[in-house]
């Protein structure tokens, strides 16, 4: 009987690593052209002097990041000091964005959770139930949710019509409709990589830690939350991130007086009377506060894997 000719795993795998160029050179078309260049156009901007309608001047300044950080009078003649007004702006980003993956997280875990360990056709039809709002555009969805808690919306008419309240609750236009807006409207970003790290738990280790005795909280928070940590910081970046840059929910829900880092950069690139420089200058400190949280994330994925 005539031998089977050998195979050469590492002869294979040389013959076709040789695909692997071709096979990523659309992507980086991608990204070059949809990020890289935008990016690096922004970057250059923020570096230039703003032209009176609207606009850049080709004149190299950093009077945009100036701007942001220094305050020196109306007319720039006074002794520089800090600008807490956009500062302030940042801070409640910040804080609005880790509030609302603070709550998604919340409701996020158990939710992913439950769907989990559903069986069969159940867990197909939760599952289609966390995706049906991202069937409808972001806008419609954020102005479905202004009409529903305005002052004389359903929300409101309902709790009076059955006497729980007795005047009507005030919610537009504060903090708490910022963060119901932020929260509706990523909450699918936090349920789904944890449901995809339970799926993929081995529920042998709450048994093993029954056996000896753990209570279900030591269970969940040295056996579980541990295992399934992977898909929780997931979902707290695909949170944090757009969270941290919106502007329709700010703009929509919250008023001017709820006005986030995404509103103010938006608001610098409408009409003739933007600060091309300035909005260019506020995306890039939002940049880099975003890649600080990326690179946090990826130094500690790095460390989990030695």
């Amino acid at each position: 009987m005539a031998e089977l000719p050998k195979v050469n795993p590492e002869g294979s795998a040389k013959t076709y690593s040789g695909f692997g160029i071709p096979l990523i050179f659309p992507a980086w078309i991608i990204i070059g052209f949809f990020l890289v260049i935008p990016v690096a156009m922004m970057l250059v901007y923020s570096f230039l002097t703003k032209e009176f309608r609207g606009g850049v001047i080709w004149e190299f300044s950093i009077s945009a990041y100036d701007q942001f950080f220094l305050y020196r009078g109306l007319f720039g003649d006074s002794p520089p000091v800090i600008e807490w007004t956009y500062i302030s702006i940042f801070w409640r980003s910040i804080w609005q964005a880790g509030l609302a993956t603070f709550c998604c997280l919340i409701i996020g875990f158990p939710t992913a959770w439950f769907i989990a360990t559903r069986t069969g056709r159940n867990k197909t039809i939760w599952l289609f139930l966390i995706t049906i709002p991202y069937w409808v555009n972001l806008l419609i969805r954020t102005i479905s949710m202004k009409f529903l808690i305005r002052d004389n919306g359903p929300l409101n008419e309902f709790f009076l019509s059955i006497g729980l309240i007795s005047e009507p609750f005030h919610i537009i236009n504060t903090n708490f409709a910022v963060q119901l807006g932020l929260f509706y409207s990523y909450l699918p970003f936090m349920v789904l990589p944890i449901y995809a790290a339970v799926e993929r738990y081995n529920f042998a280790l709450s048994e093993a830690a029954a056996d000896l005795y753990a209570s279900r909280t030591v269970t969940l928070f040295k056996v579980i939350l541990p295992t399934v940590r992977p898909g929780i910081v997931a979902g707290c970046i695909l949170v944090f991130v757009p969270s941290l840059g919106a502007f329709l929910a700010p703009d929509l829900l919250g008023g001017a007086k709820n006005f986030m880092i995404g509103s103010l950069i938006e608001e610098q690139f409408k009409g003739a009377a933007g600060n091309w420089p300035f909005g260019a200058a506020a995306s890039m400190i939002l940049l880099s506060l975003v890649l600080i949280v990326l690179t946090f994330y990826a130094r500690n994925q790095t460390k989990g894997q030695i």
